[in-house]
């Protein structure tokens, strides 16, 4: 929106969606200042939920939230281990689980 746009697609507002509706928020409002430190806040966050195909890291985030059954259909699959466990790692840290 900085740069131009006239809104979003978010993968991340289906994980943290009061920090993302903040984001918008404060700048629509203005507040440069509480945008950025929103935005700085998901950085990490946003990164890890495109560690692998769009949508299988946000279905494993809403899994481990309880929102959802970690579970896929085919062509999907499970995360890789590994991307799982950074995963789960970085929303300890953000306070999501």
């Amino acid at each position: 929106m900085a740069i131009g746009g006239a809104g979003i697609i978010s993968v991340i507002s289906n994980v943290a969606p009061a920090d993302m509706a903040g984001l918008i928020d404060a700048f629509v409002a203005g507040d440069m200042v509480r945008a950025r430190a929103l935005h700085h806040k998901m950085s990490e966050l946003i990164e890890t939920l495109f560690i692998e195909v769009n949508p299988i890291p946000v279905k494993a985030a809403l899994a481990l939230m309880g929102k959802i059954e970690y579970e896929y259909r085919l062509p999907l699959c499970k995360m890789a281990e590994a991307n799982f466990e950074k995963l789960k790692k970085v929303m300890v840290n953000y306070g999501l689980i």
